[in-house]
């Protein structure tokens, strides 16, 4: 059964999403079926990136009521960018 994206939480959507994108990889979906799977994902996408805004939104609120600085962009470094001196 297929729920709407509205009924699952963000880690729901997520493990679906995953799943779809496996077998989308897997490149033996007749195109119809391909085609709808793709569309789920795109719906479970934008789900999934309205939870994560609004988690974000959450997050700034509450660092601004308890007086805190604004918050920073997070720049991941690659791991294949690290050198073994890098690691401490």
């Amino acid at each position: 059964m297929v729920l709407n994206p509205k009924e699952l939480d963000f880690e729901q959507a997520l493990g679906e999403l995953e799943q779809l994108v496996e077998r989308l990889e897997r490149g033996d979906l007749p195109l119809d079926e391909a085609l709808k799977t793709f569309e789920r994902g795109v719906v479970l996408t934008r789900h999934c990136q309205t939870s994560l805004k609004a988690a974000q939104q959450k997050v700034e609120i509450l660092m601004k009521k308890s007086g805190q600085a604004e918050l920073q962009a997070f720049s991941a470094a690659d791991p294949a960018d690290a050198t073994p001196d890098d690691e401490s």
